[in-house]
């Protein structure tokens, strides 16, 4: 097995090159970013979804100040994760905020926020991603048609690739998923050129809004907004505000900057903010001019329309599309990436905050947290099953627990700056009390145009999560109280005797080296204990060992009649213990086999027998491996093994 992991995942690295592992900005911007830059594709076009079966055309007008209203949201986001990544240099992001300004219980709200928006975002990446590539083969042709059956598989395979990616390693994951970044900004950039060129020019087309599978157009009515109602403006709000979603990854995967992380982190910040920017105006602005629509399956994307209209038909059009939507796909996979490094960092965190279990603190065989990148890669891989890799479905359950993210940490940051004196401390209140009072809203505004569409899940999840967390970290807390009410000496011997059982199931190397190892314990009696389930072979057994010289401890034969093996041991046990100043330590025997075949013809009863006796007082079990396999091979090869 260790040899199959060194050829998957590479030679292992020590501790002492963890600093090698650290994200330069240019590549911490391609790594942490791309979940964020990478929601724009698909964030007016939840927007439109919304809009477009009320109010028909008019929603092509609605959506200006509806990415204006999210464009001030990222500001005042962005200037309070400036706060956060400056003050707080560990990972963890809001956790960390709400844990030192709130406590570790309330902090466990963000935990559950973080973790659930993670586990959800790779669920929605890789959805998007897959629908970027169908769309493309969608506007190829009649003959690439039909592909939606693939959505599922091709996505599934995506997230276990990715996760062999992490496995690998930090650094090695930012080469890998850093260029996709670059290349949609790149790709979205170029769009936005040609298709200002064409609109200046007169030549930019309208997209078909009665296509075949388009969204039905609705009838917009007098009134406030085009009869738009105040609840579908919200709600198409809300959906606009996964173009968001991401914004967090860079606090959240603070650790992985070199130094001064802090620094290093702000300034990655302000640059995937403003590119950010930039993809939602310009997204939402063609989509304003040109009439891109979304469809009711999920392809073509309002991003490969848009892509379409402007480079148009020809050679160079149906290089461009390509160019397009490839580098859409990759950064949308790549996006899923991004929980990748952050998950995992966060279950550290909160695990060494005794909330979750202490195993997410280890690192793997490449440096990397890799319980937490296989637990992440687990239950995304159930979420996707259970919503069919459906975006739609799955951004109803996507903004929820990133705004409660941002809720947090503007609480957070505020309750921080009201109890300091400090230059320019009423703007950060300000910023911060706005970003998290917004925020709140949008969870809210979420919660309830969404909660029969699935965010009911969360709405559960939520408060059970925590109840698990507080409950993790109680059963922590009891284990370390109960040592510290322990004695002065209490690791001293209570008793006065110590016996040692032997159980033999047979007379072999296995059983000598259980012998040879209960007299090195030097106890007052050693017995060799032999259940007699089957009558004549407990005979056979007695007859050989009495002629052997190879052992000097006599053997005992227990009958157990109704061949309830465990219970006759535990009966023996109690009794040889039931003075209370007697210990009894009982060895057995495991015979270990290197292939199938002798796993599969002898049965293994150590562990039951442990567990049998684990709850009884002054009674030890410990289990004695011993190589069959290895001592078969040196009989075969003439050589006699010892009894180790």
């Amino acid at each position: 097995m260790y040899r199959a992991k060194r050829r998957l995942l590479g030679e292992p690295l020590t501790t002492e090159r963890i600093g090698e592992e650290k994200l330069d900005n240019r590549t911490a911007l391609g790594v942490l970013a791309s979940d964020c830059i990478s929601s724009s594709a698909y964030g007016s076009e939840e927007m439109l979804r919304v809009l477009v079966p009320v109010v028909g055309a008019a929603a092509f007008t609605l959506i200006m100040p509806l990415t204006g209203a999210i464009l001030l949201v990222l500001l005042l986001l962005t200037l309070c994760y400036s706060d956060v990544v400056t003050l707080y240099t560990r990972a963890g992001g809001s956790y960390v905020v709400a844990r030192e300004n709130f406590g570790p219980n309330v902090a466990q709200l963000a935990a559950v926020a973080l973790l659930v928006d993670y586990i959800v975002t790779v669920a929605v990446q890789v959805s998007a991603g897959t629908n970027a590539l169908i769309s493309l083969a969608h506007l190829a042709g009649d003959s690439w048609t039909g592909l939606d059956h693939l959505q599922l598989p091709v996505s599934a395979g995506m997230i276990v690739l990715l996760a062999y990616g992490n496995l690998r390693g930090v650094r090695e994951a930012g080469r890998m998923f850093a260029l996709p970044a670059y290349l949609f900004m790149t790709a979205v950039g170029l769009v936005l050129i040609v298709a200002a060129v064409r609109g200046l020019t007169g030549g930019l087309p309208h997209a078909d809004l009665e296509a075949a599978g388009a969204v039905p157009l609705g009838t917009p009515g007098d009134g406030w907004l085009y009869g738009a109602s105040l609840f579908i403006v919200l709600r198409s709000f809300a959906n606009g505000g996964s173009s968001l979603t991401g914004l967090e990854a860079i606090s959240n995967g603070i650790s992985a900057f070199r130094e001064p992380q802090g620094r290093n982190a702000r300034r990655t910040l302000v640059t995937m903010s403003c590119v950010l920017a930039v993809l939602v105006f310009g997204v939402s602005t063609l989509a304003h001019y040109t009439h891109a629509v979304p469809y009711t399956d999920g392809t073509p994307t309002v991003i490969a329309q848009e892509a379409h209209l402007a480079f148009g038909g020809g050679v160079a059009g149906t290089a461009g599309l390509v160019f397009v939507q490839l580098a859409t796909a990759l950064v949308l996979y790549t996006g899923a990436n991004t929980p990748f490094t952050g998950f995992p960092f966060l279950a550290g965190f909160v695990a060494q905050d005794r909330f979750l279990p202490r195993v997410l603190t280890r690192r793997g065989h490449r440096l990397a947290f890799s319980n937490g990148i296989i637990a992440l890669a687990v239950v995304s891989l159930a979420l996707l099953l259970a919503t069919g890799a459906s975006v739609e479905r799955l951004v109803a359950l996507y903004a929820i627990g990133v705004f409660t993210a941002f809720t947090m940490a503007g609480a957070g940051l505020t309750a921080y700056h009201l109890r300091r004196r400090e230059p320019l401390r009423r703007t950060k209140i300000t910023v911060n009390a706005l970003a998290a009072v917004i925020s709140a809203a949008v969870v809210l505004i979420f919660a309830v145009t969404k909660f029969t569409e699935g965010a009911w899940l969360v709405v559960v999840i939520f408060p059970l999560g925590v109840w698990v967390l507080v409950r993790i970290n109680r059963e922590y807390r009891r284990e370390a109280a109960v040592l510290e009410r322990l004695p002065t000496g209490a690791d001293r011997p209570r008793v006065r005797r110590h016996q040692v059982f032997v159980l033999v199931d047979t007379l072999d190397l296995a059983t000598l080296k259980a012998l040879r190892y209960a007299h090195e314990l030097r106890p007052d009696g050693t017995r060799a204990v032999h259940f007699a389930i089957d009558e004549p072979r407990a005979r056979l057994l007695s007859d050989v060992w009495e002629s052997t010289a190879a052992t000097s401890v006599a053997l005992e034969l227990v009958a157990c009649p109704d061949r309830r093996l465990r219970h006759a041991m535990r009966e023996l046990a109690v009794r040889t213990t039931q003075d209370d100043e007697t210990s009894l330590t009982v060895l057995v025997p495991r015979r270990m086999y290197a292939n199938a075949l002798g796993k599969l013809l002898h049965r293994g009863t150590g562990e039951a027998m442990a567990k049998a006796l684990g709850n009884l007082p002054h009674v030890a079990v410990t289990i004695l491996p011993f190589d069959v396999s290895r001592a078969l091979r040196q009989l075969e090869s003439g050589r006699t093994p010892p009894p180790e």
